[in-house]
């Protein structure tokens, strides 16, 4: 088992705890011997926990451990294992890491009573910039998380190296009546699962086939069912009920999502003020998730920066996941030209890489 490594200031806070080697290995799935289909991941990677406020974030680095890496943030409900089959094929001396957004995958939920929003993504990018003293981070997002690194890149410029976005290119634009009606839902739907949150209940569960098919049409066929696997590895758990039953272990309040709400003129603005080296690759087998005119007044404003590129992938919403081919042969040389963290920044901060 690949070992898994902490900054050295939580490696001495687990030391005072006499932390046990054992269990920190034993973490590296919650589950590992559990989930069927495990074994046929990739394994080329370390497992990663950055400390958070809440808890932990949990990641995949992949490649170089003495430079800073390209940060993968997937879209709503899934996690790290989105990019399981894109991260092989970047370039081979680009370190990246893919990580679990707070809720999802093995990334610790936020405390009971609260709930998610846009701002909770742009925080934890903030975190992860402090904890590794990176000077500017670089981005592969893919829906919800593009959405998210359009929002950082137009507050935060000076702190992107690059974007690459994945299908969705900023925050969708609804009518008034949907919003409200939204709102009026999740808030109620939001209530129910804190509670049965804090009743510590096991959630209903089912078979992995049963898993595979209700991912399948939950994403609306955009997931081809023999790649489910990557996002159930870290999304379910063994029944303690039914011995040959999974449930999903994300954290259900992620279904009453609070999206922040905007406005065309607000979308505009946000664009014009993106000056960074931006790659957004929009799937043609997807939707718009709004009325066209909006994304396409954005693109606009967006192909005035020069350093913008606009690229349309034949393929499903997930299409990096089913087909990476088709991305890799997009963003790479967009990476090779933008992406210059060559330097060992870990000589800034001595001692922040252990590996146990």
């Amino acid at each position: 088992m690949n070992p898994r490594y902490l900054p050295l200031q939580i490696l001495k806070k687990l030391s005072m705890k006499k932390y046990n080697q054992t269990a920190i290995l034993q973490r590296k799935f919650l589950h590992s011997g559990q989930i069927p289909f495990l074994d046929e991941l990739s394994q080329d990677y370390e497992e990663v926990e950055i400390p958070v406020p809440w808890g932990h974030v949990s990641g995949k680095w992949y490649g170089p451990k003495h430079i800073r890496p390209i940060v993968g943030l997937h879209g709503w409900q899934d996690n790290s294992g989105t990019f399981d089959t894109l991260a092989p094929l970047l370039p081979q001396n680009v370190a990246f890491l893919s990580i679990d957004l707070p809720g999802h995958g093995l990334s610790s939920r936020l405390p009971d009573g609260m709930w998610y929003d846009s701002a909770v993504n742009l925080q934890v990018l903030h975190l992860l910039m402090k904890e590794y003293n990176w000077d500017k981070i670089s981005i592969i997002g893919h829906s919800m998380s593009s959405i998210a690194s359009f929002i950082f890149s137009a507050l935060f410029p000076e702190k992107v190296e690059m974007v690459v976005g994945l299908d969705a290119l900023k925050p969708h634009i609804r009518s008034n009546d949907k919003v409200v009606e939204t709102m009026r839902n999740r808030m109620k739907n939001f209530i129910i699962a804190d509670e049965r949150n804090r009743d510590k209940s096991e959630p209903p569960s089912y078979t992995y086939e049963d898993l595979v098919e209700k991912l399948y049409v939950g994403t609306f066929h955009s997931i081809d069912k023999d790649k489910c696997k990557h996002i159930l590895a870290r999304n379910i758990k063994k029944s303690l009920k039914y011995p040959d039953q999974y449930f999903f272990a994300r954290d259900s309040r992620l279904k009453s999502y609070n999206y922040t709400g905007f406005w065309p003129e607000l979308n505009l603005e946000l664009a014009k003020r993106i000056n960074v080296p931006y790659l957004f690759i929009k799937c043609t087998g997807s939707t718009y998730f709004e009325s066209k005119e909006y994304f396409d007044e954005a693109l606009e404003v967006m192909k005035k920066n020069p350093k913008f590129e606009f690229y349309e992938a034949e393929g499903s919403h997930h299409v990096h996941l089913n087909e990476p081919e088709k991305i890799s042969a997009i963003i790479n040389p967009f990476i090779e030209k933008y992406h210059t963290a060559k330097e060992d920044y870990s000589k800034k901060r001595e001692g922040c890489f252990t590996f146990l």
